[in-house]
């Protein structure tokens, strides 16, 4: 479970909010915590239900140490429950079974939660099962609605919540809490680029393939400063045998088209925060060997192969193209 401090660091604005609501005694019925994949939904949410419940809050903090607390983190709350989907939808026997649970007697006294993960997938028949409890609760209760995309809720539930949306991580952020965790500021600032989810950005941190990817990739870029001899012969040796499947390709370039940005950057300012930070200074030479007009041809021929990809275009045909694109849109020397 996150401390305090590392939420307030993660969503420093969703953080105050709840805090906010907590110290004035104004918690509403129904909330839907919108973010995508690592922003910290699911974290806050327990940070939220272990504030309501907890016996002995201190500065709109849990305290971490009280019964309520302790059972919260034990999962065995009986105030607090939570429902998830079943296959792709969110079941009526599921939202039957929550409302059971909600309405017996042996519940302790206060405020009763309820938690919908992936709350986009309640199908029509589940929401309406869950609508009038929504509207009238019994006693005093709180609801959260964990989504990804709240556009995805269904209307009825949706105009019955407070919305409170979560931002991505910010990318200084990620990339220190990486480094603090042992991983390389070079790798840390290139897997950051990758994924805003911070679980996976330590898998691809500590992935050898992906180590293999960022090094093959880079060795293109590098082959493509000197001529297209070079950079073909990567291209059939290297990149080819490597990157094989299409999802394969597609992250090769994304990194391919991270490294032109980097030269992009560090063009119009020597100081900016690079994908690549270790290849800084020989971003900075290519930056003094082209100009900004064939940067732009370079990167769009990198978008362009990524389309073709799309359209199931030959792969060894497209990244030839490609290559020969990259040589017209430069004049290193």
């Amino acid at each position: 479970m996150h401390t305090a401090e590392e939420l307030l660091k993660l969503q420093p604005v969703v953080m105050k909010q709840l805090q906010m609501i907590f110290e004035k005694d104004r918690v509403g019925h129904a909330y839907i915590f919108e973010g995508g994949k690592g922003t910290g939904t699911e974290e806050m949410m327990l940070f939220f239900v272990q504030l309501l419940l907890c016996e002995n809050p201190k500065n709109n903090v849990p305290c971490g140490t009280c019964r309520s607390c302790q059972r919260i983190k034990s999962g065995n709350h009986p105030n607090f429950h939570q429902v998830y989907p079943e296959g792709q939808f969110i079941k009526v026997d599921a939202i039957e079974k929550l409302l059971n649970e909600m309405s017996k007697t042996g519940l302790e006294a206060g405020r009763k939660i309820y938690v919908i993960h992936s709350a986009e997938r309640l199908n029509v028949k589940s929401a309406n099962t869950l609508l009038k409890f929504l509207e009238e609760p019994e006693g005093i209760v709180t609801a959260i609605f964990v989504t990804q995309n709240i556009n995805a809720i269904l209307p009825t539930i949706r105009s019955r919540c407070q919305h409170i949306k979560f931002r991505e991580i910010q990318r200084d952020v990620m990339v220190k809490t990486l480094v603090d965790s042992g991983i390389t500021q070079s790798m840390a600032a290139t897997v950051s680029m990758m994924t805003s989810d911070l679980e996976e950005a330590f898998s691809l941190a500590k992935d050898d393939a992906f180590a293999l990817s960022r090094k093959t990739v880079l060795k293109l870029v590098e082959a493509t400063f000197k001529n297209v001899h070079e950079a073909m012969l990567v291209v059939h040796e290297d990149w080819l045998p490597l990157f094989k499947e299409r999802e394969q390709v597609e992250m090769a370039l994304d990194l391919l088209l991270f490294a032109f940005r980097d030269i992009v950057a560090v063009k119009a300012n020597p100081e900016a925060m690079c994908t690549y930070p270790d290849l800084v200074p020989t971003w900075k030479d290519a930056a003094l060997h082209t100009t900004f007009n064939k940067l732009s041809a370079q990167l769009q021929a990198i978008l362009n192969a990524r389309k073709q990809l799309q359209s199931n275009m030959n792969k060894t045909l497209m990244m030839e193209q490609l290559m020969l694109n990259l040589q017209e849109g430069k004049s290193f020397v």
